[in-house]
C-alpha cells in the first residue's frame, strides 16, 4: 500500500512539473525584482522567462518596459553624476544603458557628450588648445583678433598727426596700420603711461575721432568715425540661441521685442517651431544679446496650492404626537319608495324622504363615520460630511483650472412665431436646447510667485450643488446652491487661509391637532401631532500655497555690462580697462635652467580603502606587452592586466592614442576560459563591456560591468585584451587617460596607470 501511494506521489509531482510554464519562475521572480526597484535584476530574469517561453508575448511586452525603465534609470543616474563633476561615472552610466536598451537615443546623445567632455577637460588639463578645423570649407565663427608680436606696456609722449601716432604705436606691438581714404590729417597731442595696446588704440583714437579694426591678425584698419563708415565697416555675425525655458510662443515674442528695443536689432527672428531665436548683429551687440538671453531663459516659479473643501450637512426630525382624525360624515339611508313615470313606460325606483317623514326616522335610516387617529413616533438624524482636498500646481501667471463634480443640463428655450397667430392660426414654435453647468467645486487660478517666497492668487472658488426640482414651463429645471469666492489675495509659502466659512441654518417647527386640546399640557400629545424639523449646512474653503520651482538667478545675472554710448555700442573685457601688469624681472644670481625640474607636491592622505592589499601595495593598470613593434596593415592584441586588487566591481577608462599611426579595432573578452578578460568575470559569469571607439580623436572609452547583485573579484588578473591594427610608420603612446575603478559598494578605487608603445614599421 506505501509502495502505491509513493508511487502516485512520485506521479503527481512529474505532472505537476510537466504542467508549470518553464518561465513562469523567472517572470514571478522578475516581478518581485521590480517591485522592489532593482530593475537590472527584473531585467535578466524576464530575459531567462522569454528565452524559456520565446512566444509568450506577455514576457516580451514586461521585458521591453523593463528594458526601457532600466535604460532611463541608468540615464538619469549618469545624468547626476556628471552634474556632481564624475564623469568617468557618469559615462559608465550612459554605457550601461546604451547596453541595455541599444535603441534608446538619448543614451548615445549624452554619451556622446560626456565623451566630449571628457576630452575638453583632458585638454584644459594638458594645457591643449581646442583643436580649430583649419578645412576650407570652414567658415569663420568671429571677425579676426589682433595678435602683435608684442605685449609690453606702451609708454609714449608725442605731439604730432594723428597717422604719425598710430604708426608708432603700430610698431611698438609689431602691427601694421592702414587708413580709410577719408581719414583726415589732424595735429594731437596723447601722453601714454602704462598702457596695454587695445587701451593705446582706443586713447589715439578718441583724440583723433576715429575707430579702429582688426583686418588680420597683424593688421589693423584706421577709419574716421562717422555713422556712415560705422555701417560700412562694423562686421556682423549670426547665431542662433535655443531657449530651453519659454512655454508659448508669446514668451518668445516678448524677448525678441525686448532685444530689439534695448539694443536697436534691425535683423531679428523668432522661430516659435524650434524654440529660437537667430540674430544677425555686430559682435559686441550678440554678446549683451546673449547675456540678457541667459539672464532671462530662467525656468519660470511653479506653485502648489493645497485647496481644502469642507461641507458638513446635518438634518434633525423630530415627529411626536396622536393625530386624531379631523371630520366625520353623516349619511342618511331612508327606505325606499316606488313611483311610476309614464316617461319611457317604465316604473323607477327612487331614494326619496318627505319632510313628513323625519318624525319616523330610526337608528337603521342614517350612519355616522367616526374620525380615526394616527399615532406618531419619528426621530430622523442625518449628517453628510464632505471632504475635498485637491491640489493644483501651475506655472507663474499662466491659469489653471479644476472642475470636480458633474455637468448638469438646463434648458434653455426660443419662441417662434407661428403663420397667422391667432385663434385660427398656428401655435408659436418653442425650440428647446440644453446648456451644461458645471456643479461641484470649480477653482480657477491664476498664481504669481514673488521672489521674498510670497504667492499672490487671482482666485474664484465655487461650490455648488443640486439642492432640488422645479418645473418651469413644462420642463423640469435643477435648482442649483452656489456658494462663490472671487478675489486676490498674497500669502506667504505655507500660510492657511480660510476663503470662506458660509453657515446655514433653518428651523421649522410645525403644530397639526384638534383646537383647544392641542394646547393643553400633556393631553396636547393625545391630540396633535409636533413636528420640529432643523437643517444646518456649513461650507470651509482653506487654501495652503507651496512654492515648487524659484528661478535661478546668479550674481552674473544681476551684474551690469558696459555697452558704450548712444551713438557707439560696444562692449569691453575687465582686461581691456585695467592697467597691464608687469611682471618682476628674474633675479640675476640665478641663471635659468633648460630643462626646469617640476616641483613635486605630495600627495593628499587619503583614508584607506580596499584598492590596496594586506601587503600594502598599490593598485595597479597596465599593459601587457608594455612595447611592440608592428609593420604597417599587421594586428595585435594588447592586454590590460590589474595587480593588487580588492573587491573590483566596475572599471570604465578613456584611452588615448595616435590615430594616424595605429587604430583600435575591438575589445575582446573570453570569459570562464582563462583568456583576456577572465579575472573580471571570475571564470563564472559573464561581465557587460561597453566600447566606444573615436577613431577621429584617437580615443576610447572601455567599460566592463560585473552582474549586479554580485561581489567584486580580488587580486591579480587580465581584464580585457584590446585588438590594434598598425596604420601607418610612426610611435604612438597607448595611455590609459581617465579611470574610475569602483567596488561593489560603489566606492572609487585608486589605481596607479601605465603606458604602452607601439612602433610601426613601414
Amino acid at each position: 500500500m506505501r509502495r502505491w501511494g509513493n508511487l502516485c506521489l512520485v506521479v503527481g509531482l512529474g505532472l505537476l512539473a510537466a504542467g508549470c510554464p518553464k518561465g513562469q519562475t523567472d517572470y514571478n521572480q522578475g516581478r518581485k525584482a521590480e517591485n522592489l526597484g532593482d530593475l537590472d535584476a527584473a531585467l535578466n530574469y524576464y530575459q531567462q522567462a522569454l528565452k524559456g517561453e520565446p512566444h509568450n508575448a506577455n514576457f516580451r511586452a514586461k521585458l521591453d518596459q523593463v528594458r526601457f525603465e532600466a535604460g532611463t534609470a541608468h540615464v538619469k543616474k549618469g545624468q547626476d553624476l556628471r552634474k556632481k563633476g564624475d564623469l568617468q561615472g557618469a559615462a559608465s552610466e550612459f554605457q550601461r544603458a546604451q547596453t541595455i536598451d541599444p535603441a534608446s537615443p538619448i543614451a548615445e546623445q549624452e554619451l556622446r557628450r560626456t565623451a566630449e567632455m571628457i576630452a575638453e577637460k583632458n585638454r584644459a588639463d594638458e594645457g591643449t588648445p581646442e583643436p580649430v578645423d583649419t578645412s576650407p570649407t570652414a567658415l569663420a565663427a568671429l571677425p579676426p583678433e589682433i595678435k602683435p608680436l608684442s605685449r609690453a606696456p606702451i609708454n609714449l609722449k608725442m605731439s604730432n598727426d594723428a597717422k604719425l601716432v598710430f604708426d608708432t604705436i603700430g610698431k611698438l606691438a609689431g602691427l601694421t596700420v592702414i587708413y580709410d581714404p577719408d581719414f583726415p590729417a589732424r595735429r594731437i597731442t596723447t601722453e601714454l603711461t602704462n598702457v596695454t595696446l587695445e587701451q593705446a588704440l582706443n586713447i589715439v583714437c578718441l583724440e583723433s575721432k576715429a575707430f579702429w579694426k582688426p583686418v588680420t591678425e597683424n593688421i589693423i584698419f584706421v577709419i574716421p568715425d562717422q555713422p556712415a563708415k560705422r555701417r560700412d565697416y562694423d562686421e556682423q555675425v549670426v547665431k542662433t540661441f535655443y531657449l530651453s525655458n519659454t512655454v508659448q510662443a508669446q514668451d518668445l515674442t516678448e524677448i525678441v521685442t525686448g532685444l530689439r528695443q534695448l539694443l536697436d536689432l534691425k535683423r531679428i527672428q523668432q522661430l516659435n517651431s524650434q524654440n529660437a531665436i537667430i540674430v544677425r548683429a555686430t559682435p559686441d551687440q550678440l554678446a549683451i544679446a546673449e547675456k540678457m538671453i541667459k539672464d532671462i531663459d530662467k525656468a519660470k516659479p511653479e506653485v502648489v496650492v493645497q485647496i481644502e473643501v469642507l461641507q458638513a450637512r446635518t438634518d434633525r426630525l423630530r415627529d411626536l404626537g396622536i393625530l386624531p382624525g379631523q371630520n366625520a360624515s353623516l349619511v342618511f339611508t331612508p327606505p325606499s319608495t316606488t313611483t311610476s313615470t309614464t316617461t319611457g313606460g317604465t316604473n323607477t325606483p327612487t331614494n326619496t324622504l318627505a319632510l313628513n317623514q323625519l318624525k319616523h326616522l330610526s337608528a337603521k335610516d342614517y350612519s355616522i363615520t367616526l374620525p380615526g387617529a394616527t399615532a406618531n413616533a419619528v426621530l430622523t438624524d442625518t449628517y453628510t460630511k464632505i471632504i475635498q482636498n485637491p491640489e493644483i500646481r501651475s506655472i507663474d501667471g499662466q491659469p489653471a483650472k479644476l472642475r470636480i463634480g458633474d455637468k448638469i443640463p438646463i434648458a434653455t428655450g426660443s419662441f417662434q412665431a407661428g403663420v397667422g397667430v391667432g385663434t385660427a392660426g398656428i401655435n408659436p414654435l418653442v425650440n428647446t436646447q440644453f446648456q451644461y453647468q458645471d456643479v461641484g467645486v470649480n477653482i480657477d487660478m491664476t498664481p504669481r510667485v514673488h521672489p521674498n517666497h510670497e504667492v499672490s492668487l487671482k482666485l474664484m472658488v465655487e461650490v455648488s450643488s443640486v439642492t432640488g426640482q422645479q418645473p418651469i414651463g413644462g420642463i423640469t429645471q435643477p435648482i442649483i446652491s452656489q456658494r462663490k469666492i472671487e478675489h486676490d489675495i498674497r500669502l506667504k509659502e505655507g500660510e492657511v487661509s480660510i476663503l470662506g466659512g458660509l453657515f446655514d441654518r433653518t428651523d421649522t417647527k410645525a403644530l397639526n391637532g384638534w383646537p383647544g386640546l392641542a394646547k393643553i399640557p400633556l393631553l396636547r400629545y393625545l391630540f396633535s401631532e409636533d413636528k420640529i424639523d432643523h437643517q444646518e449646512d456649513e461650507v470651509l474653503i482653506v487654501l495652503i500655497p507651496h512654492i515648487v520651482r524659484l528661478p535661478e538667478w546668479s550674481k552674473a545675472n544681476l551684474r551690469g555690462i558696459y555697452t558704450g554710448s548712444e551713438s557707439n555700442f560696444q562692449v569691453k573685457r575687465e582686461a581691456e580697462v585695467r592697467a597691464p601688469v608687469q611682471s618682476p624681472a628674474a633675479p640675476a644670481t640665478q641663471p635659468a635652467q633648460p630643462n626646469p625640474v617640476p616641483a613635486v607636491t605630495a600627495p593628499a592622505t587619503n583614508p584607506p580603502t580596499a584598492a590596496a592589499d594586506q601587503s600594502g601595495q598599490p593598485a595597479k593598470l597596465r599593459f601587457e606587452p608594455a612595447a611592440m613593434v608592428l609593420k604597417a596593415g599587421q594586428t595585435a592584441t594588447v592586454a590590460i592586466a590589474v595587480d593588487n586588487v580588492s573587491d573590483l566591481y566596475s572599471i570604465p577608462m578613456l584611452l588615448q592614442y595616435n590615430p594616424a599611426v595605429i587604430s583600435i579595432e575591438e575589445v575582446q573578452h573570453a570569459a570562464g576560459q582563462g583568456a583576456k578578460g577572465g579575472f573580471l568575470s571570475g571564470g563564472t559569469q559573464e561581465i557587460a563591456i561597453v566600447q566606444q571607439i573615436n577613431a577621429e580623436h584617437g580615443q576610447a572609452i572601455i567599460s566592463a560591468t560585473r552582474q549586479p547583485n554580485t561581489p567584486g573579484v580580488n587580486g591579480s588578473g587580465t581584464l580585457l585584451g584590446i585588438k590594434i591594427k598598425a596604420i601607418a610608420a610612426g610611435s604612438s603612446n597607448l595611455t590609459i587617460v581617465q579611470v574610475n575603478a569602483k567596488d561593489s559598494q560603489q566606492r572609487l578605487i585608486p589605481l596607479v596607470t601605465s603606458e604602452a608603445t607601439v612602433q610601426v614599421q613601414p
